[in-house]
């Protein structure tokens, strides 16, 4: 009789886990990002339709300034924060940035028609969710093309305040389709990158949570941004 028994696949064990502990963190991620651009067209559409964006923003001066740049506060405290914060404190701070960019992106529903913002939120969300799957997925390295788009981005944001200067439409239309390639590969990039992160973390800690809400950071730019380009290419003006 065959005593030998098949050796257990511990291995195989601790891969079905990690993975499993990948899948919940990313869904957690974009539970989070979601939230945030909820959160985000909510104000948007209520500061315009109630005249808060032209009373804050619209009229100039020291409050317009402050609702721009608050973004980027509130960008620089959650990661300067990562540490040192608590998951409670994150998740207001990363609320608190998706209100204020409502406020600021009030200005989407008085230059553009209800109808081109819903179709091209439409086709930046199917562009966004093929891509995701596409990062989500492959087995491609997609960290080797990290630089690039890094660079790129930088490319787009000085060519953006020469053009701010230059009031050029060529160059808002070449802006506009080179930023709608680096955000379109920006989404794979980043969703293979917070995949691997998950990969590492520890499901359900205060740390995977603020992981989690950092991670969602990354993927809400990434939307709102590509939004951005496809609507100033696609969009029909008031």
């Amino acid at each position: 009789m065959n005593t030998n028994k098949p050796p257990l696949r511990f291995d195989s064990l601790s891969d079905s886990a990690t993975g499993d502990i990948a899948k919940n963190f990313v869904a957690n991620v974009f539970s989070w990002m979601t939230i945030g651009l909820l959160l985000t067209a909510f104000v948007a559409g209520y500061s315009a339709s109630s005249g808060l964006y032209l009373q804050l923003v619209g009229s100039g001066g020291l409050m317009s300034w402050v609702i721009i740049l608050a973004p980027f506060a509130f960008i620089i405290a959650m990661n300067a924060g990562l540490q040192k914060y608590s998951a409670t404190t994150l998740t207001i701070l990363f609320l608190a940035f998706s209100a204020t960019m409502g406020i600021s992106l009030g200005s989407v529903f008085l230059m553009y028609s209800i109808g081109s913002i819903t179709q091209v939120f439409v086709i930046t969300a199917g562009t966004f969710a093929v891509m995701a799957f596409v990062g989500y997925t492959t087995t491609m390295d997609l960290s080797k093309f990290g630089s690039l788009l890094f660079m790129a981005l930088i490319g787009i944001i000085i060519a953006s305040i020469v053009n701010w200067f230059m009031q050029s439409e060529m160059m808002d239309f070449i802006i506009s389709i080179v930023g709608v390639l680096v955000f379109t590969g920006l989404v794979a990039y980043d969703t293979q990158r917070i995949k691997r992160i998950g990969a590492g973390v520890e499901y359900g800690s205060a740390g995977a949570t603020k992981l989690a809400i950092l991670a969602a950071v990354s993927l809400y730019l990434n939307f709102v941004n590509l939004f951005l380009f496809l609507l100033r290419l696609l969009g029909n003006r008031r």
